[in-house]
C-alpha cells in the first residue's frame, strides 16, 4: 500500500499530464511554459521540475502516452475483423472521429512536428508506430495477405496521413476502397 503523501504525488503527475494534453493542442508545443503548466494543474512552478526533469520531458511523456491509447485502440478493431478488407474499414473508420481541429489531431500534429527537433519523441514515436505496423503485419500474414509487413506499413502510414490531412482538408469517401484493394492481394 503507498503512503497518502505518495498517492498525492502521483495525483500531482496525473494533474501535469492532463494539463500538458490540453495546453499542446490549445497553444501549440513551444507555448507551453513551466508556468503555464503549473497554472492549469493548480500548482506552484517548482512542483513541475520536481516531478519531471523538464517541461520538455513532461510533454514527451504526456504525448507517447495519449499516442499509446489511441494507437491501443485499433486491437479490439482487429480483433473483430474477420477479413483483411473489414480491418482497412475499420482503421479508416476510426479517422471519422477526428475532424482535423479537434484536441487530438492537433496533439499528434504539434507532436510529430516537434519530433522533428526532439530525439526522444521521435524515438517513442517511431516505437508506438513500429508496434502498431508489426501488429498490423502479423495479423496480414495470419489472414493471407501478401506482402504482409509492406501492406502494413502502407496502411498504417495512410491512416495516418488521413488524421494529418484532416486539418487541412476531409479526406476523401474512396480511401477505404482504394485501400481494400491493397490487402486483396492476387487473390481480389
Amino acid at each position: 500500500m503507498s503512503s497518502p503523501a505518495a498517492a498525492r504525488g502521483e495525483a500531482v503527475r496525473r494533474r501535469l499530464l492532463a494539463a500538458a494534453l490540453e495546453l499542446v493542442p490549445e497553444r501549440g508545443w513551444p507555448a507551453v511554459s513551466t508556468r503555464v503548466l503549473a497554472e492549469r494543474a493548480g500548482v506552484t512552478p517548482s512542483v513541475v521540475h520536481y516531478h519531471f526533469a523538464s517541461v520538455q520531458a513532461l510533454l514527451v511523456e504526456a504525448v507517447l502516452e495519449a499516442m499509446r491509447g489511441v494507437v491501443g485502440e485499433f486491437e479490439p478493431m482487429l480483433e473483430r475483423a474477420r477479413t483483411p478488407e473489414e480491418a482497412v474499414d475499420a482503421m479508416t473508420g476510426s479517422v471519422e472521429q477526428y475532424t482535423g481541429a479537434d484536441p487530438m489531431s492537433l496533439l499528434f500534429i504539434e507532436a510529430y512536428l516537434a519530433a522533428t527537433r526532439d530525439e526522444a519523441l521521435r524515438r517513442g514515436i517511431a516505437e508506438i508506430l513500429d508496434g502498431l505496423r508489426t501488429r498490423l503485419a502479423g495479423w496480414f500474414r495470419d489472414h493471407g495477405v501478401p506482402d504482409a509487413d509492406a501492406t502494413a506499413a502502407v496502411l498504417a502510414a495512410t491512416v495516418d496521413g488521413l488524421l494529418l490531412h484532416r486539418a487541412l482538408s476531409p479526406a476523401p469517401a474512396t480511401s477505404a476502397a482504394v485501400l481494400r484493394r491493397l490487402v486483396r492481394g492476387v487473390a481480389g
